[in-house]
């Protein structure tokens, strides 16, 4: 096994990160690079869903955060 869990996968995304920046540079909002780096997860064969609702848990209460 090697340093990550899903070795495979974490390299794509995190090179896909990279690309992303090194091509944008910085300054833009982050949904700018949120799609950018949609585009790029699926140009290497990901699945990708964009700012999927998630349970969080806080303090004894949960919420469905929604964006």
């Amino acid at each position: 096994m090697g340093e990550y869990l899903c070795e495979e996968i974490t390299s794509i995304i995190i090179g896909a990160a990279y690309r992303v920046y090194n091509s944008l540079g910085s300054g833009f909002l982050e949904k700018v690079y949120e799609n950018a780096l949609l585009i790029e997860l699926e140009s290497k064969g990901l699945s990708v869903k964009q700012q999927a609702p998630i349970k969080v848990t806080y303090n004894g209460k949960s919420y469905l955060s929604i964006y």
